[in-house]
């Protein structure tokens, strides 16, 4: 304990939460930032419009950096694993390698292939073939976000699978039954679209810092550069909220307490159920009050009509200890951290709706027939800062989806306590923590510096080097 309050088991989860967070502000951006390089490059192999390559080639510096940032950070969470959690590893191993196998013998690998060709291919194919390879690297990524939320929603939705009577561990009786994992299908189309909305708003906003350098020879590229990831943003962000709405109808039948609690819903609502804008929580105490409230809204959002109850934590609860109280004993804890999921919840969706009103404007000022958005300076500063609020969503997406799971690891079957390493000791945990954040924060440190230097070399800076023939087996690199 050390005498301050610290636990393994506590320790241990803020590690967790701390590279998943970190490697999850990479993931999303070059996911998004791949699929939005490759629409570039097809329009320009489509139009011929040489503004859209030059886009695919200095949006493409973007996402490379991102990509290899993503690939140290996941690094980092999977040796944290092994440190951390070996019980976890010994009871979900059958279940759990297999779609982190899958994701890097198959997925991984057209990435990084794909991503190889893409890179030192400008002037050797034709521009539809190498647009082609930006999208099977593009469709690599996307893969690997399938194979690795195939992996979580087990974790959320246990399918496919039988408990072991003699060694008490998981083993997978069908393969299928966890692809088809309803979680999955939820849960995967919201997190894509809101990569690809996290990826046109950095495309935006960075293009509006480009257009207050107030450059003459860059001004029409982030023009265009802004226009486009405007409509995406727009777009995505209208989407990723539908796709939110499906994976909310199976978080209320899989998970009701995740639900209710980012509801802060302690006592069974009345019918039609009112939906709550914000309140104060008493967590010890299990209450809520000064609540402002929007009558029969929560109904719609819940079931999409205009009557029924929503169940309340206390409720929920009861129904859990009823459950499990034979296998984990009347002492657990149900309750998941309703101040974290309700003000989360808020942050995702105010982020959500802030996109779509910021893009819309964007859009109201930059259009053709009347473009008087370089005359609007706060503007183009608002949509520079917004460059970081996707981030701050996406992260608070990932608080409701990993803290609205516990007491759980592997949910009703394995519980975060027993998941934890039998050797991890608190000097441990506490030296890799201290670790893992300078690590992680020279890493963020070094992707923010090399894009705000791209960004202010701009698209149309060639290195000394970059005329030179860089292929080593050239005649020219052996002489005359």
């Amino acid at each position: 304990m050390l005498g301050v309050g610290l636990s393994i088991v506590s320790l241990a989860r803020f590690q967790f939460a701390m590279t998943t967070v970190f490697h999850f502000f990479f993931v999303p951006f070059s996911i998004g930032m791949g699929f939005l390089v490759a629409i570039m490059e097809t329009i320009y192999a489509v139009k011929k419009d040489k503004v859209y390559l030059d886009m695919a080639k200095f949006w493409g510096k973007i996402f490379l950096l991102s990509f290899a940032v993503g690939i140290v950070t996941g690094i980092i969470q999977e040796f944290q694993f092994g440190m951390n959690w070996s019980e976890y590893s010994r009871f979900m191993g059958d279940v759990f390698g297999a779609p982190l196998a899958i994701e890097a013998l198959l997925a991984f690998f057209i990435e990084s292939v794909f991503i190889g060709i893409w890179m030192f291919t400008w002037d050797r194919f034709k521009p539809g073939v190498h647009a082609f390879m930006i999208w099977m690297t593009s469709i690599g990524t996307m893969l690997s976000a399938i194979w690795i939320l195939a992996a979580n929603s087990f974790m959320q939705h246990p399918t496919g699978f039988k408990i072991n009577n003699t060694t008490g561990r998981i083993q997978l009786t069908d393969f299928g039954a966890v692809v088809a994992n309803p979680q999955l299908w939820r849960v995967f189309p919201h997190v894509i679209l809101a990569a690809f909305m996290t990826a046109a708003v950095v495309i935006a906003g960075m293009s509006a810092w480009g257009l207050l350098r107030k450059k003459k020879n860059e001004n029409h590229f982030f023009k265009t550069s802004l226009r486009f990831g405007l409509w995406a943003s727009l777009i995505f962000a209208i989407l990723s909220a539908g796709a939110g709405d499906l994976q909310t109808q199976q978080i209320i039948k899989d998970q009701p307490m995740k639900f209710a609690a980012t509801e802060g819903i302690y006592k069974d609502t009345k019918d039609p159920a009112p939906w709550t804008i914000v309140e104060l929580i008493d967590a010890k105490n299990h209450k809520a009050s000064g609540q402002i409230e929007v009558p029969g809204v929560l109904s719609i959002l819940a079931y999409h009509r205009l009557s029924g109850s929503v169940k309340g934590m206390d409720t929920i609860n009861k129904e859990l200890h009823a459950k499990y109280d034979k296998q984990f004993g009347k002492n657990m804890n149900y309750y998941v951290p309703p101040k974290t999921l309700f003000w989360s919840f808020r942050v995702m969706t105010g982020i959500d709706a802030l996109i779509m009103l910021v893009s819309f404007v964007g859009l109201i000022f930059s259009r053709k027939k009347k473009d008087t958005i370089e005359n609007h300076k706060w503007m183009l500063v608002v949509l520079g800062i917004c460059i970081w609020v996707p981030f701050i969503g996406n992260s608070a997406g990932w608080f409701i989806t990993e803290f609205g799971r516990y007491p759980w690891i592997v949910y009703g079957l394995f519980t975060i306590a027993q998941a934890v390493s039998p050797t991890s000791t608190v000097a441990n945990l506490l030296f890799s923590n201290i670790i893992y954040f300078a690590l992680f924060l020279f890493l963020g440190g070094v992707m923010v510096w090399y894009s705000r230097q791209t960004l202010h070399h701009g698209p149309y800076f060639e290195e000394a080097d970059s005329k030179q023939n860089v292929d080593p087996f050239a005649k020219e690199a052996f002489g005359k």
